[in-house]
């Protein structure tokens, strides 16, 4: 391990093979680090926070701290971190709350742009893209493949599907589709799929042909979303991209941008 000899290192933390610390970070008690993880100067990560390995935590971020959410007492809840994840300078992310589950949870092979912050219970998927200063409320759920742009906001208890984006200075007050594209200036709105997005992670064009002849169904035909969800579930019986999608819609609680 590099730890510099400013770095102050609880001795109830536990640190894997090959983990470097810069100077005046801080490392507190119940915090577990994996290994090959790279912790720059000036961060500080409170516990109980688990971090997988190879990650890195660049300036400034404030890892674990405990919820803004006025209705904690300092009740035992935990911060879960994956490996191979980028903290951007500045980033925060809280612990969970007892009313969201006891943790926040963030899988593998995410990157978080500076400024991001993730607040309490959220679940973090992997593969996710957090631009500069986009802000998670308590509660909300990034699946995998997502990415919520610059200075975007998401209301508490909303999600983004799955290969989603949320363009640049967008406020999401409802759910996400997967595979979509949704911008908000004044309110969200449903550009449809997002097909740049599918390319670039491989999807066929003729799954890429599905989901287009999906989001017509739901977006640009007469039907209302539940006439859209029955015509979908006969459609594409055997498709399991679009029933992704389906199931996405069918669990939402806030209602879905369209």
């Amino acid at each position: 391990m590099n730890i510099h000899s400013t770095a102050v290192i609880s001795p109830n933390a536990s640190l894997g093979d090959d983990v470097k610390i810069g100077p005046y970070s801080i490392i507190g008690e119940d915090v577990v680090i994996g290994s090959s993880c790279r912790i720059d100067p000036h961060v500080v990560i409170q516990g109980p926070t688990t971090v997988g390995s190879h990650c890195q935590f660049f300036s400034f971020c404030s890892i674990g701290f405990p919820p803004q959410d006025l209705k904690f007492q300092g009740e035992p809840t935990k911060l879960v971190i994956g490996a191979h994840n980028i903290f951007r300078e500045y980033v925060t992310v809280n612990r969970g709350t007892l009313g969201g589950g006891g943790q926040t949870l963030i899988g593998d092979h995410n990157c978080i742009m500076a400024y991001g912050h993730i607040a309490h219970d959220c679940i973090l998927g992997n593969h996710i893209l957090l631009a500069n200063a986009a802000t998670l409320a308590g509660h909300v759920t990034i699946e995998d493949h997502a990415t919520v742009g610059a200075f975007s906001g998401v209301h508490q208890f909303c999600r983004v599907g799955a290969y989603g984006f949320v363009g640049g200075y967008s406020v999401i007050t409802k759910d996400v589709l997967p595979y979509s594209k949704t911008v908000s200036a004044r309110e969200a709105k449903n550009y449809g799929v997002n097909t740049i997005g599918l390319e670039r992670r491989s999807f066929s064009a003729e799954s890429i042909k599905a989901i287009r002849s999906a989001y017509r169904l739901l977006l640009q035909s007469n039907l209302n979303t539940s006439q859209a969800l029955e015509e979908l579930k006969k459609r594409f019986l055997d498709n399991s991209e679009i029933q992704i999608l389906i199931n996405f819609i069918e669990n939402s609680e806030r209602g879905i941008i369209k």
